[in-house]
């Protein structure tokens, strides 16, 4: 009984060993460089919301946008360190989010009321 428990014993001190020993993630510094390089993408972000607008201020944003949802989801979520099926969920999440964002989108310039009133207040209608 006494030789089942020890080589249970030695197991589970051989398997937190190794668990010990399993890097998952970034070192210190490089945590620094995934912050740093956010910062500036969101710098990028608040100079093109502050620049005259135009007609890709709307498409670079997005672009930013899922830029910086990978960078954290992969980096400070371990995800680049995790099974790739973790990944699929959050890009199919994503994927989901800018299909709803653009329909509804669409919505405000394409799907109007037949008789081409909206719901201003706009009594001749």
């Amino acid at each position: 009984m006494s030789t089942a428990t020890e080589a249970a014993s030695e197991e589970i001190h051989e398997s937190d060993e190794a668990h010990d020993d399993h890097d998952h993630g970034l070192s210190d510094f490089g945590y620094i460089k995934v912050a740093l390089l956010l910062a500036v993408l969101t710098a990028a972000e608040v100079l093109i919301y502050f620049a005259p607008p135009g007609a890709l201020e709307v498409p670079l944003l997005l672009i930013l946008m899922v830029v910086k949802f990978e960078i954290v989801v992969a980096y400070f979520m371990h995800l680049r360190f995790d099974n790739k099926l973790f990944t699929w969920m959050f890009v199919g999440g994503l994927v989901l989010a800018i299909a709803v964002y653009a329909a509804m989108g669409t919505s405000m310039l394409f799907w109007t009321d037949p008789a081409g009133c909206d719901l201003s207040p706009n009594l001749n209608c």
